[in-house]
């Protein structure tokens, strides 16, 4: 895959010696957090900010998926990088990709993901939080916002596949909430219609588990649109929500 850099951050990564491949790999930084070692190789993430802007600097060697037309496997890195230009030609909205590249090294399958960071939102986990005690034009403007970003995603045929609170980053205009996703790795084309539907939106609403049938009946609304049956989908979603449980 070539090298990409986004159009609108190129003289600021030039400006900063940063429009490269090398550079970028050699740039000493503090991760964010530890580094993911669970498929063998590992992954970091390091914050980078250059005066004006700020960033997300991934990187990665052999960490690596692999599904039948790859089998020998590629970055997971590589598979999110194609899963963001996917959701930013759909209008999808998500995180934005300021510069992507991948190497062979002496053995090595390596790739880095620059990404801008997402200053002034809040990743929904965050807001869960003394859910309580916030206003209920808040609560109900977040779960609109939520329930409308799910309906755009899946009405472009897109499954996100790790639909959680902290991969929905909100942020509050005046009255209302924009929101957007992170995280696109899993992502895959919505084939089963109803069913993936319910298994993208269960975790969700698992791990919001604080929401009440009301409020999980206004973010399903704004989902379905006017005049959709609420209630099957709240009996759908209920059933799949016990049979997961009754695995454990």
């Amino acid at each position: 895959m070539k090298d990409f850099i986004a159009g609108q951050d190129r003289a600021l990564l030039e400006r900063h010696g940063l429009a490269s491949y090398d550079a970028l790999w050699a740039l000493q930084l503090e991760a964010v957090d530890e580094p993911n070692t669970e498929r063998g190789g590992w992954s970091s993430v390091y914050r980078l900010d250059l005066g004006e802007a700020a960033f997300y600097l991934k990187r990665q060697s052999n960490h690596l998926t692999r599904r039948l037309t790859c089998p020998l496997g590629e970055p997971t890195f590589a598979r999110e990088f194609r899963n963001i230009k996917r959701y930013q030609r759909l209008g999808i909205p998500a995180l934005q990709a300021a510069f992507f590249a991948e190497r062979r090294v002496a053995g090595e399958r390596r790739a880095i993901l620059l990404t801008r960071a997402l200053d002034g939102w809040q990743d929904l986990e965050a807001l869960l939080e003394g859910w309580q005690q916030r206003a209920e034009s808040e609560r109900a403007g977040i779960l609109r916002s939520c329930g409308a970003l799910a309906r755009r995603l899946h009405d472009a045929g897109q499954m996100h596949g790790c639909f959680y609170p902290k991969h929905i980053f909100l942020r509050q205009n005046a009255d209302a909430f924009s929101a957007q996703l992170i995280d696109l790795e899993k992502t895959r084309p919505l084939l089963f219609g109803e069913r993936d539907r319910i298994k993208d939106l269960e975790p969700l609403l698992r791990r919001a588990s604080l929401w009440s049938e009301s409020e999980v009946r206004q973010l399903l609304a704004a989902y379905l649109g006017a005049d959709a049956d609420v209630e099957h989908w709240w009996q759908r979603l209920g059933s799949r929500r016990r049979n997961k449980e009754a695995r454990r």
